[in-house]
């Protein structure tokens, strides 16, 4: 039956009547679900929130397990050459082992390593007055290029071959070891062209030398000659003992560290000594000790965010924190704050406050810039643990059974990974939620039958009240 309007016939509010009754019954009802609804929108809101702070802490804790496990030495050079501009430059570059002792080095480049140089004859000596010239003449012959017993390529020559030819055919060789040719046109009738060949082997003793493989005297003008420059070793001295190396690495020389001699070291004001390189093998205490400090901040974070989430009013007017009362983020400040106070055997620190990281009177971590006990300020302990004790602090957060940050770790899984309790509580409050709109569904449809129901008495009320004004009125009329 269609819903119709009521109180035409009686002339009776009907209408607003039953508008009264279905607000009358609905208001209460709506008023709980939204009551409930907003409640729980607060929780989720305030779950998120946690589980944002958490996240950001949990991040705090893998990267300092993660780069202490990862620690490894590094090698600072401060160049008296450096330039701002590229810091790259400079005499020296290295780079050490994790298993590097630590130490400070002053290090001066006196020569760098170079291969051997080998020129033909002035023309007026015999050799070549240009570029167009032949090699040899007539026949064939060969000419072998090496360096010690394990480097060596052969160049064949055919009758009419010129210096130029010679050039390329060395260039060109696909087994050349290193081995550049270059002609140099001087300009002059006695100078002429000269052929001149550099090897790339480096060291002392590692001379170039060109052999004449069929002794055709033709050829003796670019064979077993003589090296104007021969092959030499890089020379450095490390705090004033002098190193050499056939190449320009220094590899081990100082145990487990290589350094690069990349130019020689400027000299200094005097014009005789040359300035040092400083070279400094130790750990990255910079960067350990920000993430130390991002650790802290993010546990700060987190406390102050739980704080806020599970105050309670202090008034009427003051309302609680969404998470008020709520167990989880206090058993995850309780297990946290159980770790962090707890002791490493495995590291002689022992504690975190041997790393200058101690708990204040609010619950939070700081690092204090002052000594009230006579131990030394927070910053004094983490600057001390991380220049003296470095593998101690790696043992306190990353030792595999008792380490700070390990336990940590395994701790913050149980409640962000993915079923965990915090995703877990996240989906059983949207759930929840979802049967809010259910239950708005079911009421909206109880009111519905509510209205059809009233409609359907007040319309035979409707009619008999107009029945009975029809039945009146025609009495009137018959009565006069």
């Amino acid at each position: 039956m269609g819903i119709q309007s009521l109180g035409v016939g009686s002339g009776l509010a009907l209408d607003d009547l039953v508008t009264q009754l279905l607000d009358a019954e609905r208001a209460p009802r709506e008023a709980r679900i939204q009551e409930r609804e907003d409640s729980l929108d607060a929780v989720i809101s305030g779950i998120g929130q946690l589980q944002s702070r958490l996240s950001d802490f949990e991040d705090s804790v893998e990267a300092i397990t993660r780069n202490f496990s990862d620690s490894t030495r590094t090698a600072v050079v401060d160049n008296p050459d450096d330039d701002d501009e590229n810091p790259d430059t400079g005499a020296i570059s290295a780079e050490a082992s994790n298993s590097a002792t630590r130490g400070i080095f002053e290090i001066e480049v006196s020569q760098l390593a170079s291969g051997s140089r080998i020129e033909t004859a002035a023309a007026a000596d015999g050799g070549f007055s240009a570029t167009t010239d032949t090699v040899l003449s007539a026949g064939t012959g060969s000419l072998t290029f090496s360096v010690g017993t394990e480097n060596s390529f052969t160049i064949n020559l055919s009758a009419g071959a010129t210096l130029l030819d010679f050039r390329n055919a060395i260039n060109d060789a696909e087994d050349n070891f290193g081995v550049n040719a270059s002609i140099i046109n001087t300009g002059t009738p006695d100078g002429g062209a000269r052929l001149v060949f550099s090897s790339e082997i480096t060291g002392a003793g590692n001379d170039l030398v060109i052999n004449n493989d069929n002794a055709i005297a033709e050829l003796d003008r670019v064979s077993n000659l003589t090296p104007v420059q021969s092959a030499q070793n890089a020379i450095a001295t490390i705090d004033g003992i002098e190193v050499q190396s056939d190449t320009n690495e220094f590899e081990n020389t100082i145990e487990n560290v290589a350094f690069t001699a990349n130019e020689v070291s400027p000299l200094s004001n005097d014009g005789i000594n040359r300035e040092t390189s400083t070279l400094n093998i130790g750990f990255d205490t910079d960067g350990f000790d920000s993430n130390i400090r991002d650790f802290v901040d993010n546990f700060n974070n987190l406390i102050s965010e739980i704080d806020t989430l599970t105050r309670f009013g202090e008034s009427e007017l003051e309302e609680d924190g969404p998470l008020a009362g709520d167990f989880l983020p206090r058993n995850i400040i309780a297990g946290i704050s159980n770790i962090l106070s707890g002791a490493v055997e495995s590291s002689e620190l022992g504690t975190l406050f041997q790393v200058g990281v101690t708990f204040n009177d609010d619950g939070e971590l700081e690092i204090t810039d002052f000594d009230n006990i006579g131990l030394g300020s927070g910053e004094d302990r983490l600057e001390s643990a991380l220049e003296d004790n470095f593998d101690d602090i790696v043992s306190l957060f990353t030792d595999p059974d008792q380490g700070i940050g390990t336990l940590l770790e395994d701790f913050l899984s149980e409640f962000t990974r993915a079923g965990g309790l915090i995703p877990s509580r996240q989906t059983s409050l949207r759930e929840e939620r979802d049967l809010l709109f259910d239950e708005r569904e079911r009421l909206d449809l109880q009111l519905f039958n509510s209205e059809q129901i009233l409609r359907d008495r007040f319309q035979n009320l409707d009619a008999t009240v107009a029945q009975l004004n029809r039945t009146g009125s025609a009495l009137f009329a018959v009565l006069g």
